[in-house]
């Protein structure tokens, strides 16, 4: 498989450059960074890796879509509108957009999901994350995903019951919520940390990256699982084979 890497330039473009070279089922089709012309970098390829930026996800898909090329997408931070355009260019191409793609993290969405379901009632869950000071966005997609994940199983929605950190005199805690925090600092990877508490206990679900190579060598593992997928919107559990059962 021939695969275009956006974002070239970025720590992760140049990791998922070194897997795609690694891996015996893939060659590097092309390179390219946001400002330069898509469209000729996107057309001799099988397909698309984009780790660039969360405001170019949408002129990328676009161009995927006229060109009928298979996207995974590794970029986070996106809004609520970027999200949108994504499921709309599911409905056209294969499409895996996801969090996070190594296999350590998915199977702590996965560990997590079944912690949420055996805990739903009378545990409280704080949700903590770390990554290098260079990071642009807070929460991390992963620290999202996370976070969406147990919102499914606990009958909460992110949107309603996630507090991004605390100030002040705020209360006692309500039952249905979910707390995040983001920590930057010093050249961090990665680190994951979803907390399940009650009186006289508590549970942690703990994931922490020394490499970005896991996160490489997984995208180009998407990619190529996308190969003879049909259109639609796929995550890093699905290629892995993960039941959300």
């Amino acid at each position: 498989m021939n695969i275009l890497i956006t974002g070239i330039t970025g720590r992760m473009g140049r990791a998922v450059l070194e897997a795609v070279e690694a891996n015996p089922a893939s060659t590097v089709g092309g390179t390219h960074n946001v400002g330069e012309d898509i469209a000729a970098a996107m057309q001799p390829c099988d397909a698309v890796i984009d780790f660039s930026f969360h405001g170019f996800t949408t002129e990328l898909l676009a161009e995927a879509v006229r060109q009928n090329k298979p996207v995974v997408i590794g970029t986070t931070g996106h809004s609520d509108e970027e999200r949108a355009a994504i499921a709309e260019a599911a409905k056209s191409i294969p499409v895996v957009f996801a969090a996070n793609f190594s296999v350590g993290v998915n199977t702590l969405f996965w560990l997590s999901r079944q912690a949420s379901r055996i805990l739903k009632d009378g545990y409280d869950v704080e949700i903590i994350e770390m990554h290098h000071h260079h990071k642009l966005d807070a929460p991390s997609g992963t620290a999202r995903r996370l976070a969406e994940v147990i919102c499914e199983e606990m009958d909460m929605d992110y949107k309603q019951n996630v507090v991004h950190g605390r100030e002040g005199l705020v209360g006692a805690r309500p039952k249905k919520e979910i707390g995040m925090h983001s920590m930057r600092g010093g050249d961090v990877v990665g680190d994951h940390t979803a907390i399940f508490a009650t009186d006289g206990e508590r549970i942690e679900l703990t994931h922490k990256a020394s490499s970005r190579m896991s996160f490489a060598s997984g995208s180009v593992r998407a990619a190529l699982w996308l190969a003879d997928k049909p259109a639609g919107l796929y995550d890093m559990e699905d290629v892995l084979g993960f039941s959300k059962d």
